[in-house]
């Protein structure tokens, strides 16, 4: 509906429609009494020059007393993100209404820096005695979110309950949205669930939160619940439900998502498009990625950005490359994104001349290289062995390193030997994350290489002194819709009995082509025997067992581990491709690997 003028500035404004005090200011006098829908279709266009110059008409016409008049000024420079402009309009009106403060709070949060201010005006707004609307209280509950403010969020809440706004759908969907971005995830259900009325956006707020707190197989069963009752899907569900199956490695969600979307004509939403295109890549199944990034006929930075990506991280490099170039012929500039993804591929391949040019080149897309572009630098310099270089990067470069980069240069160490290194970066590690075990676990490990057993036990005792916990190799595959879970060492599996029977039959077909196994991979200090007995059920040779007794022959074994993949397991799926004449792909944390007849898409390289 549109809004009216107060009849009494109607009353001033055609008044003035006579009076002189226009034609000394070349104004068209035919204009004043549409002021307000100019003013409207100026904010809609974000015609700037023409907006001020109604705005000029509203102070020669003595109207900026009028309510309505300045409201609509506040939302024109919001609109076109005039904030000071705006702010200077609001300070000046005599009389504020409600739409006032929303006005201007709106303003404030959507394009100021300083959500504070956005609170500081809600108080303001208090004391005037404006009673706050849903929208407002909502307004400022995303300003919470954006700050992971969780102590005003929660002052915000009970302000809600007080003055009867819990029930507003708004104010609802914005406290389980600002719980779930606080880690609060059981406060936010809480919330979703004695919500009254709910609205598509809450619902798909609801899924977003269970993504953003890992719980992926709750977000998914939520999505599938608003399925049933008939709730259209909207692009941030869409993209939710997504990124869960992309978390999961479960393709067969992921093609069903994919088909809802095709239903409810989201295939040509970029945003969707591409979160579509990034679960099939983590999904292993960067064809299927390519595919859909083929058929989008229109293509936006986002959607080259997340193909390029897939193919890196899928050691497709080669590819990767081809395409970057491909999308600046098409006259598509890299951004910082892009950047990532191609400084990463030559990460990935120990590209070390390549990497460098590409980095150098930055400058010349009109990108600022930032902490990321520096992390995936110093990855590609430790990858290559050059651990000094990399190190001396980290202490010359703009930024304080990140725990990102100290973790790289670990991990470097420990494949070179550089112990030095290795005790320097998990010290700065440890003042950083202290309660990651992580970083003394992969120190001892590094000590372990070495033989330097003193050490290890030593780095040991302060890990059992600390309470912290090394974590266990976990490893996730996916048959007939479900998802089997395997941990190192543990035979809690229905048909553990057949999956070490397999595993043995395995072993020694691999021993028929000269395979031993890799003790230095296993850091315990025990003998070779006791080594390879714990070599022997790794989390992902015993999903690999079951995957080659459940799936059919012919289907690719698509397996999802938490740590990254050891040298023995590696050369164990090389083996098993050879012999098995079967596709293996595993998802470690630091990239895909692609197995068959007997090679790995990495080269040997990871």
């Amino acid at each position: 509906m549109r809004k009216k003028v107060s009849h009494a500035s109607w009353v001033h404004i055609r008044g003035l429609c006579n009076s002189t005090n226009w034609a000394r200011v070349g104004v068209n006098h035919a204009q004043v009494p549409h002021l307000p829908d100019l003013l409207v279709r100026c904010a809609r266009n974000k015609s700037i020059r023409e907006g001020k110059v109604h705005h000029g008409m509203v102070i020669v016409g003595g109207l900026q007393a009028d309510t309505l008049l300045s409201n609509i000024l506040i939302n024109f420079y919001s609109k076109c993100g005039l904030v000071h402009s705006a702010w200077q309009v609001f300070d000046a009106m005599p009389e504020r209404s409600m739409v006032s403060w929303n006005t201007i709070i709106g303003a404030v949060i959507e394009h100021g820096k300083e959500q504070e201010k956005a609170l500081i005006l809600f108080m303001d707004m208090l004391r005037e005695g404006t009673p706050p609307s849903g929208f407002t209280l909502s307004s400022i509950l995303c300003a919470c979110a954006a700050k992971s403010d969780v102590e005003v969020s929660k002052q915000l809440h009970a302000f809600a309950c007080k003055t009867a706004l819990c029930s507003n759908v708004f104010v609802g969907t914005a406290l389980l949205d600002v719980y779930a971005k606080c880690y609060m995830i059981e406060d936010a259900l809480h919330v979703f669930c004695n919500m009254e009325e709910k609205t598509d956006v809450t619902w798909s707020s609801m899924v977003a939160g269970f993504v953003q707190n890992e719980l992926y197989e709750e977000a998914l069963a939520l999505a599938q619940k608003a399925q049933k009752m008939g709730l259209k899907y909207n692009q941030f569900t869409l993209s939710a439900a997504l990124s869960a199956c992309a978390s999961l490695a479960t393709p067969i969600e992921g093609c069903q998502v994919h088909s809802v979307l095709l239903r409810t004509g989201f295939n040509s939403n970029f945003h969707v498009i591409a979160s579509l295109i990034h679960m099939y890549g983590k999904c292993g199944s960067i064809e299927e990625a390519y595919s859909v990034f083929s058929c989008t006929e229109e293509k936006n930075i986002v959607l080259w950005n997340a193909i390029i990506s897939g193919f890196s991280k899928h050691a497709r490099c080669t590819e990767a490359m081809i395409l970057f170039e491909k999308m600046q012929q098409l006259g598509l500039y890299p951004n910082e994104v892009t950047c990532v993804a191609v400084i990463s591929a030559c990460s990935h391949m120990g590209w070390v001349a390549e990497g460098k040019k590409y980095f150098a080149l930055m400058k010349e897309y009109n990108v600022e290289p930032n902490v990321h572009h520096y992390a995936c630098m110093v990855d590609v310099l430790g990858r290559a062995g050059l651990i000094h270089e990399a190190r001396d990067l980290m202490e010359n470069m703009p930024f304080k390193p990140t725990v990102s980069m100290w973790g790289s240069l670990l991990g470097s160490s420990r494949v070179y030997g550089e112990l030095e290194v290795a005790e320097m970066a998990t010290g700065h590690l440890r003042q950083m994350e202290p309660n990651n075990a992580g970083n003394l676990v992969l120190l001892s490990n590094t000590y372990a290489v070495s033989k330097r057993w003193d050490d290890v036990m030593r780095v040991r005792k302060i890990l059992k002194d600390s309470g912290t916990k090394k974590e266990k190799g976990k490893s996730w595959i996916e048959v007939r819709d479900r998802v089997h879970t395997f941990v190192a060492g543990e035979g809690s599996h229905p048909l553990i009995d057949e999956i070490c029977a397999k595993l043995e039959d395995l072993e020694n077909a691999m021993r028929k082509l000269a395979y031993k196994a890799e003790v230095d991979f296993d850091t315990h200090n025990v003998d070779y025997s006791q080594k390879e007995e714990l070599l022997r059920y790794h989390s992902e040779k015993l999903a690999l067992a079951f995957g080659l007794i459940s799936l059919p022959s012919t289907a690719p074994i698509r397996i999802k581990k938490n740590l990254r993949i050891c040298g023995d397991c590696h050369s164990t799926m090389k083996l098993a491709s050879k012999i098995t004449g079967r596709v293996i792909i595993v998802r470690d944390t630091n990239r895909f690997h692609h197995f068959k007849d007997g090679t790995c898409s990495c080269r040997d390289f990871w």
